[in-house]
């Protein structure tokens, strides 16, 4: 089972490739990304009859695109990667999903995805 990830608009999608069809889910995450993310991931892989322990690879649209999405969505795939030490592959571009299936399927693994997120980051300073 294969789960690829975008989190670089207030929109998360999540799709899951397993026994060669291909599942598509999106949440209107907005601000509760960050608390949500992995329970909604561990809800559609659910709804495929699988689990976390059945993912055999990531792949994670790495940017451009929101700075806190990214960061979120690129921390919790890697994680999982490292925990269920399975292959990741960060990709950009409109046909990263497509690139991300290539790239796992010969094995490759980009032990851990960067973010890119298109210009400098628009940080606020801290008002003290």
């Amino acid at each position: 089972m294969i789960l690829l990830l975008d989190t670089s608009t207030p929109v998360c999608h999540v799709t899951i490739y397993k026994d060669g069809q291909s599942s598509e889910y999106e949440w209107q995450a907005e601000r509760g990304l960050a608390k949500g993310l992995l329970g909604y991931i561990e809800e559609c892989l659910g709804k495929t009859d699988g689990k976390i322990t059945d993912i055999s690879g990531l792949g994670v649209f790495k940017g451009p695109g929101s700075f806190t999405g990214l960061r979120i969505g690129i921390t919790v795939l890697n994680t999982i990667a490292s925990v269920q030490t399975v292959p990741i592959v960060g990709v950009a571009g409109t046909d990263w999903k497509e690139v991300a299936l290539q790239r796992l399927n010969l094995g490759e693994d980009d032990k851990i995805v960067l973010p890119e997120y298109g210009s400098a980051a628009a940080i606020t300073k801290p008002r003290k």
